[in-house]
């Protein structure tokens, strides 16, 4: 840049903010939820089951709101209970409550 010249910056905004997809409780369907996180994953069923027990986890980040609600019809097919919610921008993080 020569003398005079300056710069612009600009800050490109999603129309469409990633979201993710919560697993807040099993239920009594264990395996019907196991089997429904293999699905919505892609992960092994030995993993499927480990995620679905520590309930409630974060699934799946970073996906439009069409897919992470497509996400949680099949997770509440199975019977868990479910959601998703927009992910925080960064730095918005906070500490979990006790």
């Amino acid at each position: 840049m020569s003398d005079g010249e300056t710069a612009e910056y600009y800050t490109s905004l999603c129309d469409d903010p990633s979201h993710e997809v919560v697993l807040i409780d099993c239920g009594p369907r264990e395996m019907d939820v196991t089997r429904a996180v293999r699905k919505v994953t892609g992960l092994s069923l030995w993993h499927s089951r480990a995620l679905a027990r520590r309930a409630p986890v974060a699934l799946l980040g970073g996906l439009s709101a069409c897919r992470a609600q497509a996400a949680v019809a099949v997770l509440r097919s199975a019977g868990a209970r479910a959601e998703w919610r927009q992910e925080p921008e960064y730095g918005e993080r906070t500490a979990p409550s006790p």
